[in-house]
């Protein structure tokens, strides 16, 4: 047969390998989920800490981990809240819930500590997934999307309702309870390497203020029903074991992260324009999504949804490296003669669909998505967040 091509190799097609055997998996011998109630009380408003130990054999898978919340609603004198009384979740209740996650390994805290936690999760879920997992999988989380332009309408008979809130309220109405389950949005719980025995996890959980987690009219107050973790434990063979254990004796356990690093700055509201110099220092991020959100709602106001993402009619925004423009000229922009493609443009450079549609974007969901361009590859996001005050 003659080649298409001179310098053509020549292949084989796997249908025509018919005496390989496929591969036999013999290092983990089995898995399964084991439920880890927290260490703390969950009803006094506290922090809520898990503790992992890590004695034994077993290895642990903690990209498998998934948190298990089932909480209500109840108005701030304890009475059970009725059909007359507007309230409920903002978007993504399961992450909502907590500002702050923190993790250590051996007492030794490996995670960045800053209450941004919610703004990872919605930001990262937004831009990771599309129709299918946004309108399945996500409700797990109680992820409903909320309509945009009306992301602070919290009465479910307005003409224009928030029909993702409205979707919500159904959960709690007269203070039922809500039961939600998701993975973390945490650095080393995103990687697949298993982590070593003999290495104890400890889990703190820092809970948001209702006004930040709530919309309505009054003072409410979430009480959690019960949580719990549900982390996968591996057994490995125990020849893997001892060559791990000998392996240690020479050398350090590597597991790579994509760090994701959450950074807050503030714009006086009489400002036209916002320089901040200095971002960041030695190590470039493959990735930034700056995002705009009002200061009470970033704080927590209940009359306001924390995830609206507003333009505030930006005609300019561009990021620099050592004083050259990068991934590509500024973004200049009008809003409000709908000149804003390219910023559009920029959020599918990492998705394929991302149920977010051209209007959509100028209405809420105004994420302005960059990619260093020496690193273009489906990885790990770097999230700045500016505020407005």
């Amino acid at each position: 047969m003659a080649f298409l091509l001179k310098e053509s190799p020549e292949c084989v097609k796997s249908e025509l390998n018919l005496f390989l055997a496929p591969p036999t998996q013999t290092v983990i011998e089995k898995g399964q989920w084991v439920q880890f109630h927290p260490i703390t009380n969950v009803a006094d408003g506290g922090p809520i800490e898990f503790l992992i130990p890590g004695s034994g054999d077993a290895y642990l898978d903690l990209s498998q981990t998934q948190l298990h919340v089932r909480a209500k609603i109840f108005k701030s004198d304890g009475k059970v809240i009725t059909n007359e009384n507007k309230v409920g979740p903002v978007n993504l209740f399961l992450h909502s819930l907590f500002s702050q996650v923190d993790v250590c390994l051996n007492e030794r805290t490996v995670s960045s500590s800053n209450n941004t936690y919610p703004y990872r999760a919605i930001i990262e879920t937004l831009l990771n997934h599309g129709y299918d997992s946004k309108t399945s999988q996500l409700t797990s989380e109680l992820y409903y999307k909320d309509t945009a332009g009306r992301m602070n309408v919290y009465d479910e008979n307005d003409k224009e309702p928030n029909e993702g809130f409205k979707s919500r309220v159904k959960f709690i109405k007269g203070s039922g309870t809500v039961d939600m389950v998701g993975r973390l949005h945490v650095d080393l719980f995103n990687q697949d390497r298993l982590l070593l025995n003999l290495v104890d996890v400890k889990l703190k959980l820092i809970r948001s203020k209702p006004s930040f987690c709530l919309m309505g009219e009054g003072d409410y107050n979430v009480i959690f029903e019960h949580v719990s973790l549900y982390v996968r434990k591996v057994q490995v063979n125990p020849a893997v074991v001892i060559g791990h254990a000998k392996a240690l004796e020479r050398t350090t356990a590597k597991y790579p992260i994509d760090r994701v690093s959450c950074k807050v700055f503030s714009i006086p509201q009489s400002s036209y324009s916002f320089i901040q110099d200095n971002v960041f220092s030695g190590q470039m991020p493959k990735r930034i999504v700056i995002a705009c959100v009002d200061n009470d709602a970033f704080n927590g106001n209940y009359k306001k949804s924390p995830f609206e993402f507003k333009h505030y009619d930006v005609n300019f925004i561009g990021v620099y490296v050592d004083g050259q423009p990068v991934p590509h000229q500024p973004l200049e922009l009008d809003f409000e003669k709908g000149n804003y493609i390219q910023a559009y443009n920029n959020l599918f450079l990492n998705s394929e669909g991302l149920h977010l549609s051209r209007s959509e974007f100028s209405k809420g969901y105004s994420l302005f998505y960059l990619i260093y361009p020496q690193i273009f590859v489906k990885e790990s996001i770097l999230i700045s967040f500016v505020t407005a005050i």
